[in-house]
């Protein structure tokens, strides 16, 4: 079968975009790029092959998937080296809630909590 998707791209509704962005800059390593002055405003994050959108929420308070759901992550970023990672953004003062570790579901990961409460894992299936 033709491979025919090929990457995600996360959005970020936030209350505070431009806190946001800085964030994603300064403990995450993101690269900001800003769409102010257009019909919908929006800033894209990038690193790597990852992009975030983040854009202007209609409330003060981001609603996490533990929130209103129980349980989960609000993003999964694919890695190949964890470890580094996670000690580049606790260099940073990010504030990992879950540190480095196998899960029941055999992927190595860790997560973290952005700014806005959202948690986001980095991980990969082990073989």
């Amino acid at each position: 079968m033709e491979k025919i998707l090929h990457s995600i791209l996360a959005v970020f509704p936030t209350p505070n975009i431009e806190e946001t962005a800085k964030y994603y800059n300064e403990i995450m390593g993101f690269r900001i790029v800003k769409y102010l002055d257009v019909k919908e405003p929006h800033i894209c994050l990038y690193r790597d092959n990852v992009e975030i959108v983040l854009t202007t929420a209609n409330s003060e308070k981001v609603h996490t998937n533990r929130e209103l759901y129980g349980y989960g992550e609000d993003a999964y970023f694919i890695t190949d080296d964890q470890e580094a990672l996670q000690n580049e953004f606790i260099s940073k003062g990010a504030k990992i809630v879950r540190p480095l570790h196998m899960t029941d579901y055999n992927n190595m990961e860790f997560v973290l909590e952005d700014i806005d409460g959202r948690w986001i894992a980095f991980g990969m299936k082990q073989k």
